[in-house]
């Protein structure tokens, strides 16, 4: 038993090929369902004096070992918000996490008129 409360989050990883003339394609984005992960809080910031009423959300995620999926690139749905991932994350090796998580992911949305 933890004494961390987890929750679930949803992937948005998006699907994107290329035909036969090597030309890209974009298909319908896969959703998978993560369980087992801890949500902090990030900080919120008000935009600047171009989008007054703007405003930046950011949390981290923390995923749990058995996650492997390559999160660049990829969308995260952190308690009904849609956010994108900053970066690349990276897993933590076994020997320096020693819980039941391993990878932090950075994750923002920013909402607010143009």
């Amino acid at each position: 038993m933890s004494l961390i409360a987890t929750e679930s989050v949803t992937v948005i990883t998006p699907n994107a090929g290329r035909d036969e003339l090597g030309e890209p394609i974009v298909g319908e984005p896969r959703r998978e369902e993560v369980g087992g992960v801890v949500v902090c809080p990030g900080p919120t910031s008000d935009l600047d004096a171009t989008r007054p009423e703007g405003v930046r959300v950011a949390f981290s995620v923390f995923f749990p070992k058995g996650y492997r999926a390559d999160l660049r690139g990829c969308s995260v749905v952190v308690r009904g918000v849609t956010c994108e991932v900053v970066g690349w994350p990276q897993r933590y090796a076994d020997e320096h996490a020693p819980g039941e998580l391993n990878m932090v992911a950075e994750v923002v949305a920013v909402d607010g008129k143009l």
